[in-house]
């Protein structure tokens, strides 16, 4: 059974400041790891990854696997490879996500699961888990139209569990000092 490793809470304000927190997430990841992403649709997971793409030198755009369902994108700096994977329609375990062949790639590469949450945990027991949610209040009325609440509409609140040993001590709580 996974530990807890570490936690960091971060409070995410713009779209670019998603992506800088997946730019700033990067370094942090090797090969092997393993990455759920958690949140409504449009609350910023593949804008995440597009900053770990970034962050991780990686050839492509990354851009959202949806109908695709996975999308490798290859080093350009001679790390590990992105795996972008889209889990939202899919509607079984790991049973359903054998195809993909993660297993294979995973030891040698970073695996993104969006929508990943129940589905592919047993893929590897030390993985960090991040949870993308509106800020409280995100959603109350407010002025008029194009007002003050059309900001907070983007404002985040974003946990990221590290899990398993492999986290312990991987500097997760760095991420929250912008």
């Amino acid at each position: 059974m996974s530990t807890t490793g570490a936690m960091a809470h971060i409070t995410v304000k713009s779209p670019e400041q998603m992506q800088e927190l997946g730019r700033r997430l990067a370094p942090l990841l090797r090969p092997g790891d393993l990455v759920l992403l958690t949140g409504e649709l449009g609350a910023g997971k593949t804008t995440l990854t597009r900053g770990l793409g970034e962050g991780l030198g990686v050839r492509g755009a990354v851009t959202s696997p949806t109908f695709v369902i996975a999308r490798v994108h290859p080093s350009l700096t001679g790390g590990p490879p992105l795996v972008h994977v889209d889990a939202y329609r899919l509607g079984g375990g790991l049973d359903e996500m054998e195809d993909l062949d993660l297993d294979v790639s995973l030891p040698e590469s970073v695996v993104v699961v969006e929508w990943g949450e129940g589905k592919v945990e047993e893929l590897a027991e030390d993985r960090l888990h991040v949870v993308i949610g509106r800020a409280v209040g995100a959603d109350a009325p407010g002025g008029p139209e194009g007002g003050p609440e059309a900001e907070v509409d983007d404002v985040r609140e974003v946990t990221v569990t590290g899990l398993g040993a492999r986290w312990a001590d991987a500097g997760l709580p760095a991420l929250e000092t912008c």
